[in-house]
């Protein structure tokens, strides 16, 4: 076993070039944000496993974190007219989110003023014109005024100002709709820390949900968040511990609330005895991303830059608009940026997605894993309206899912693991995880920030 004694904690780095030189030596220069580097050793030691396996533990994150964070809840075009509603719930909390007569949206708590019904089901959305409670009939506008009380005259305590529905924090950041329970909560463009600068020439809210998957996991939600947060498993997940994709990437912390992943693609692995051929890595870039096609790579070009041509032209002819401005990185790169508590936006091209994790309210050794593809927008027209969430149990592969395509099977080896750590939690001696300094220092971000909610 190598080690790098000579530097101290949290210095030493994979041998090769760094994510800087590889950006650098495309031929396209890359936005400025992925050149960014932000990194500072945060401890060596262990994190103990009652995070994942104690329901106290839970309770406390119910009563202390997830009533305190911004989480986003919807999209935009889930409630595009006056009247349409969504419904978030996460735990026992739920919320009641509304685009008002004005075109505004508004979120409250989804529960009736009179004996706490809630007024909409659990996971549900629509339209209404008003919000009725269906034990006694007692309505509020979509603005949350009460406006009819049957039997009014044995209420004379009762007014619209003493029984408005209460509001909660609500904004919306690149067509993502945000909520957070807690009344004292700073303001969301606060919370966000970076994003909204790293962003700014990457227009999210330009891009429509394609396709959504939601996926039940054998594990509690923080070992699935964590399951996608460092590419240290790629050898061993995905490659059946053979060489295959380590390749360079980069690890970033960037305050309280924001951390980042950028993992390259179609470049060889500086571990490689006998690195790859450019027609090899054509073909795994190929293979791996969407399923192999008859590419013939030109003389004197690598795979990563003619590969990033096709799929530009590709996704251009798809969706009707011209991305030959965009970086090799930025078309193919695995760029993933996360949001705490749960949430993870990538802004590529070919890689697109959007996660989202919650947990299972009926058992701390389960989550929920929500999947989003996100497109450019028809340059003319409207966009589809958001499609029907796909629910998969703990057995169903991704590989069912039409949208999902040949990331499919990485899905599947993403999640595989998940039962068997589980049982690991509860049967080892050993009672906490040994993180690495660098590559898994988003693990523990997630975790130092969950008991910092909690010890509040």
């Amino acid at each position: 076993m190598k080690k790098q004694d000579s530097v101290k904690p949290g210095e030493a780095r994979q041998e090769g070039p760094s994510l800087r030189d590889e950006l650098l030596a495309d031929p396209t220069p890359p936005p400025e944000a992925l050149l960014t580097e932000s990194y500072e050793f945060s401890g060596d030691n262990d994190l103990g496993y009652e995070s994942y396996i104690s329901p106290d533990f839970a309770a406390a994150e119910y009563e202390h974190m997830w009533s305190k964070v911004w989480q986003w809840a919807c999209h935009v075009d889930h409630i595009p007219e006056a009247g349409d509603y969504f419904v978030y719930d996460v735990g026992d909390l739920s919320s009641l989110i509304v685009r008002t007569t004005d075109g505004s949206i508004n979120a409250y708590y989804n529960a009736c003023m009179h004996r706490g019904t809630q007024l909409k089901q659990p996971g549900s959305c629509g339209f209404s014109k008003d919000f009725r409670c269906p034990f006694h009939g007692w309505t509020w506008s979509l603005e949350g005024q009460l406006v009819d009380l049957p039997g009014a005259w044995d209420f004379p305590h009762v007014s619209d100002g003493s029984h408005h529905l209460p509001e909660m924090k609500v904004d919306v950041w690149e067509g993502f709709v945000f909520i957070n329970f807690d009344q004292e909560a700073e303001p969301l463009q606060d919370y966000l820390g970076v994003l909204p600068d790293h962003w700014k020439e990457w227009d999210l809210a330009g891009r429509y949900i394609e396709t959504h998957v939601r996926k039940h996991l054998p594990c509690n939600w923080k070992a699935a968040a964590e399951a996608f947060i460092e590419a240290y498993h790629v050898r061993e997940t995905h490659s059946t511990g053979n060489l295959g994709d380590e390749v360079t990437t980069q690890y970033d912390v960037f305050g309280d609330n924001v951390s980042r992943f950028i993992h390259t693609r179609g470049l060889n692995s500086p571990l490689r005895e006998n690195p790859r051929t450019e027609d090899e890595l054509l073909s795994h870039l190929s293979g791996r991303m969407f399923g192999k096609g008859d590419f013939n790579l030109p003389d004197g070009v690598r795979a990563r830059d003619y590969y990033a041509q096709i799929v530009q032209e590709q996704m251009g002819e798809k969706y009707g608009q011209d991305f030959t401005e965009l970086s090799e990185s930025v078309t193919l790169d695995s760029i993933e940026y996360f949001l705490f508590p749960n949430a993870f936006f990538f802004p590529g091209l070919s890689l697109p997605m959007v996660y989202r994790f919650r947990p299972d309210p009926e058992s701390i050794d389960h989550s929920y894993f929500d999947l989003l593809f996100m497109r450019p927008r028809p340059p003319e027209g409207t966009s589809p309206e958001p499609p029907e969430v796909i629910e998969l149990g703990i057995d169903d592969s991704y590989s069912s899912v039409d949208g999902v395509g040949a990331l499919g099977r990485i899905y599947d080896q993403d999640t595989a693991n998940l039962a068997a750590q589980t049982r690991g939690f509860k049967s080892s001696h050993k009672r906490g995880q040994t993180l690495g300094n660098y590559q898994e220092i988003r693990v523990r971000h997630l975790q130092e920030r969950v008991r910092e909610y909690l010890q509040t």
